[in-house]
This record gives structure tokens, sequence and C-alpha cells, in this order.
């Protein structure tokens, strides 16, 4: 979806990055919501202030002055002001997000307990809690506490019955071909990645790093698809999306914020449309039945199928139907059948030989698939 165009354009002296897939607005978050249209956003990604009520400086062993968030955005009167805040943003990221739409929202353990209530309380549904452990987290220099190792990420739809996107197999293709668990170990941002102000310090406290956000947006997003960052910062959101061709709408109220930012996106390459492909998810893919096969001649009635073990043999009837036996139904019922378990994936246990070679039933859906292509 284009971003648009009625938007107001980030301020002259950080210009939008110089591709149309994103835009930068400086202004308050929940004003510019405000003015956006309702459920025009695919997936809210928010690093929103931790409030992290710290007390007094922090210094390193040696001496040297522990650069912490103390700046006058993450600063709020009491936590009572914090929650009206918090309840204030995600009101109008649930009115603007799609119906089938995410939002992920990250947190340390000084706020993501208080956000995770509003979210409840503005009938958000939870699908997981994302735990982010830190590879290389900054220690605790005054030994009082535990190594503070990990930030917490959470995943909300906006109703329990809402089909959001949720690219499973791309996952699991990103994770050496194992199911994605929801402890994630990636490194914090540092080295080149860590972008500088002119003073040589950080130009954003709570940088987050870029592999972050890309397993976020490719678990979550398609290729086209409109992400919205309320609390922009220095744009690894925009950054992220652009490289994968995601359409962007980053909110940013602080001007060097927004300069960094827009620097930074110019700079970025977006990948080849053929490398943003990934493994299609089943479930998105159309529903076949084995009759079709049977219909279209890949499996002409009569022919036998068997286990992967040749342990049972079944012949193949002209409704698309299997004989084993005492055995009779469908691909999937005589399977578990004959193994006398309540379910089978008839496509992956059954098997067609070809040239000498067993081929599973699934082989032949995918060129079923591929002729309608």
């Amino acid at each position: 979806m284009p971003v648009p165009d009625a938007l107001p354009r980030v301020r002259k002296k950080a210009t939008a990055a110089p591709d149309t897939t994103g835009r930068m607005i400086a202004g308050d978050c929940i004003e510019v919501m405000r003015s956006l249209p309702a459920k025009s956003v695919d997936l809210i990604f928010a690093d929103p202030p931790y409030n992290l009520q710290l007390g007094g400086d922090l210094f390193r062993p040696e001496g040297g002055r522990v650069d912490a968030v103390d700046n006058d955005w993450d600063r709020f009167d009491s936590l009572a002001a914090y929650d009206k805040f918090t309840r204030a943003w995600l009101t109008e990221a649930r009115r603007i997000l799609k119906d089938d739409g995410a939002i992920w929202v990250i947190g340390s353990y000084h706020n993501i307990f208080r956000v995770g209530a509003a979210l409840q309380d503005l009938d958000y549904w939870i699908l997981n809690d994302i735990v982010w452990r830190k590879a290389n987290p900054m220690p605790n220099f005054r030994g009082t506490r535990f190594t503070n190792a990990h930030e917490t990420l959470l995943w909300c739809a906006k109703s329990a019955d809402a089909k959001y996107t949720f690219n499973y197999r791309a996952m699991k293709a990103l994770n050496d071909d194992l199911q994605m668990r929801s402890d994630w170990v990636l490194p914090i941002c540092s080295g080149a990645e860590r972008l500088k102000g002119g003073d040589g310090h950080k130009a954003h406290p709570t940088q987050k790093p870029e592999s972050l956000l890309y397993r976020v947006l490719l678990a979550c997003t398609k290729p086209g698809d409109t992400v919205l960052d309320p609390f922009f910062g220095t744009g690894t959101t925009g950054a992220v999306a652009k490289r994968l061709g995601r359409h962007w709408i980053g909110i940013e109220r602080e001007p060097d914020y927004l300069e960094a930012a827009a620097a930074r996106i110019a700079a970025t390459l977006p990948l080849d449309e053929s490398a943003m492909e990934t493994v299609p998810d089943k479930r998105s893919q159309p529903r076949v039945a084995f009759g079709l096969l049977v219909e279209s001649g890949l499996v002409p009635p009569g022919t036998q199928l068997t286990d992967a073990k040749r342990r049972w043999k079944a012949a193949v009837r002209a409704d698309g139907s299997l004989n084993c036996g005492p055995h009779e139904g469908s691909i999937h019922k005589v399977g578990a059948g004959l193994n006398k378990a309540p379910s089978c994936n008839g496509w992956t246990y059954w098997h067609i030989e070809r040239q000498g070679r067993l081929v599973p039933l699934d082989t032949l859906r995918q060129e079923h698939l591929a002729g309608l292509a």
C-alpha cells in the first residue's frame, strides 16, 4: 500500500529518503497517528520510552561514565503519567492497524509489564512474548543485581480470530530448518552499525540492531506491506523495511534523530526482487484435493502407492480414494488406519514410484500447483 500523499513531510533539515517506499514524519506520535487513515497499516513496530527511572550516574570500574538513557523523552512525572501516555498511543495504533494486522512492542522490565497490561485492556490479543537474549550485554558494574541480558517483545493481533501474517516456513528456514523459538540470541547494536553523532557519542542511546527488525519483518509481513514505527529514532525499522521491499512510515519528534535516520536510509540498498522471496507458507497455498491429481492424470486410477519403507501398498480408485486390505478412504484416513494413529498426512506418507525412486505425493501436488501458475 503506498504511503498517503496527504501526510506531512519531514522538515527540510532531514528530508525523506529518496525512494518511494517510505516517509518520515516529524511530530508527536499520538498527534501524527490521529492524522492517519483508519486500518491503513499492516504492522506496527514500537520501541517506546522505557521510563527507566534511573537513580544517578553510573560509572565503569576504570572511572568512565556509562552512556545511559537520560534524555527528556524518557522522563515521566509518575507511573500514572506513563500509563496514560501508553494507553493513548496504543489506542491510536489500534485504530490505524488493519483488522488482520499485528503490533510488536519492545521494552525492558521497567515498562513492559505496564505496556502488556495496557495492550490487554485495549483488547489486543497477545500471540507471543519474545525474549531477545543479548549475546553481548552490558555488565552490571555495581555488582548489585544480575546482569540485565534481555529485553522482551510482545507480539499482538487485534483480536483472537484475526488472520495475521506469520511466515512460519521462512522462520524455520532462517533457523536451519528447526522451528523458530521464542528466545532469540542476537547481539546488541555495536561497531559500524552503531550510529555516532558529531561528538563521537551514540546518536541514539537505544538503537536496536537491524538483525532484530529483520527477523520481525520477515516473520510478519509480505513485500509491499506497510510498516509503521511511531518511535522512529534513527530509523532502524525504515532501513530494514526498505531493504526487504516493505513500505514504511516513521514518526519522530527529535530533529537530530530524523537527520541521522534520513542519511542512514538514503544509503540503504534494497534487495533484488528475487532475493526478497521466501519459502512459501503452505497455509497460503491453494488447497488441493488428491482427487484433482487423479482427474488430471498425474496419478491415474489403479496406481499403486506405498509408504516410504514399502510396508504397505494401496490402490488408487477412480474417485481418489485408496484401498488397502480392510482400510479404504482418503489418503489421510487409510494412512492413519494402517498405523493405528489418530491422524496422518497422506501427502507425505504415501509415495509413488518413478524411475526406480519413491517420490512423495506432495511432490506431485507441487507439480500440479506449478501447472496452474
